[in-house]
């Protein structure tokens, strides 16, 4: 077994060694749970309810035993919540990804997929059969020269994009991405997983955008953010739906989602709606952090969601300065290479209802010290 040692050590050599943290004891300041809701006791309790009503596990897939009277409301509110005639559910945010991508494009197809795309949805690419295309991060420019070059050449063209850059910070397009779409005859993938609970008054990208669903739009999100809970949803038209549940290859062969997290993601989807008034306190606190930051010495990126990353550029350094943080019981994880590109590597920070003032003030002063 010398080839593992092998391969650890010229991870190890390179800075990219990865180890798992335990959170336990340390102010975490780089989750996804943007509102709090994850320890909200309004969603334990539901979540609660429904532990001791339907046990532990769904039991089975969806296609088999797994579905559940919570999976079909969840469903049903997640398809209001967006704005679109139906919705599907699955395990993770990956696995939507992955499963859904190869039904859209096939072999004879077309891939468009931005740079800084999340793994996930590299990886969905990868796995369909359909020509893939990278174009420049948010080059829509270059996206029409594509589509002006090769969109004649192929049955159907899906272009796939974040709606929140979840390395980055920043927002996709979605308005020029819709007229290209449109005028190019072209699916539009959007994954608005950081984009959920935290743009717009919740809803995400298109409500920030003012834009309607259409039916070429097809929007992935997940109950693992802003929402608390765990899992993930494709929203689209009716038939699509019905087409991913019978395609899909990681709905079809997965045990689907424990029904207390239905009900969890059921009422932090109703707590977002009855209070709006969430989204634009973590949009403040958010402007907060950030000025506060931007006095220190480093390349702070602010694109008006709650991702900041401190952009540190070398990948040992950033290790350092994030073990340093541990050591003092600030949880700020490092993110390096293959993540973000060579020689970017940062701190990716996340803001959180969460957090109290004090907590703040004392990350600030630690990084000051850094």
């Amino acid at each position: 077994m010398d080839w593992i040692r092998a391969e650890l050590s010229a991870i190890e050599q390179a800075g990219l060694l990865r180890k798992r943290r335990l959170r336990e004891n340390l102010k975490d300041f780089c989750s996804n749970d943007y509102l709090g809701l994850r320890n909200h006791p309004e969603v334990i309790k539901a979540a609660r309810e429904a532990l001791k009503e339907y046990g532990l596990g769904s039991g089975a897939s969806q296609l088999v035993s797994g579905y559940t009277k919570l999976h079909k409301e969840l469903e049903e509110a997640l398809a209001r919540f967006k704005g679109t005639p139906a919705c599907v559910l699955f395990g993770s945010g990956y696995l939507a990804n992955i499963g859904v991508i190869p039904v859209l494009a096939k072999e004879g197809d077309l891939i468009l997929s931005d740079q800084l795309n999340h793994a996930s949805l590299i990886d969905g690419c990868r796995l369909s059969k359909a020509e893939k295309i990278v174009f420049k991060h948010k080059d829509y420019e270059e996206l029409r020269g594509i589509l002006e070059k090769f969109r004649e050449s192929y049955r159907n063209v899906l272009i796939v994009t974040d709606s929140v850059f979840s390395m980055e910070g920043d927002t996709a397009d979605v308005k020029e991405l819709y007229k290209i779409s449109e005028e190019y005859d072209c699916l539009l993938y959007i994954d608005d997983a950081h984009g959920t609970g935290t743009l717009g008054r919740g809803r995400g990208i298109l409500e920030k955008e003012n834009l309607k669903w259409k039916e070429r739009v097809i929007l992935m999100g997940t109950l693992s953010k802003a929402l608390g809970s765990y899992g993930a949803f494709v929203c689209a038209g009716e038939e699509l739906i019905e087409l991913i549940v019978n395609r899909a290859r990681s709905l079809i062969f997965t045990t689907s989602l424990p029904p207390s997290l239905c009900a969890g993601a059921l009422k932090a989807i109703k707590l977002i709606e009855e209070n709006p008034n969430m989204i634009s306190q973590l949009k403040e606190r958010t402007r907060k952090v950030y000025n506060s930051l931007n006095k220190l010495p480093y390349e702070i990126r602010y694109y008006g969601t709650p991702i900041i990353p401190i952009i540190v550029g070398d990948e040992r350094k950033t290790m350092e300065i994030s073990s340093f943080l541990l050591k003092k019981s600030i949880f700020l994880q490092g993110i390096r290479y293959p993540a973000v590109p060579k020689g970017s590597a940062r701190l990716r920070l996340t803001v959180s209802l969460r957090y109290e003032e004090e907590d703040i003030e004392e990350l600030l002063n630690i990084l000051n010290k850094v």
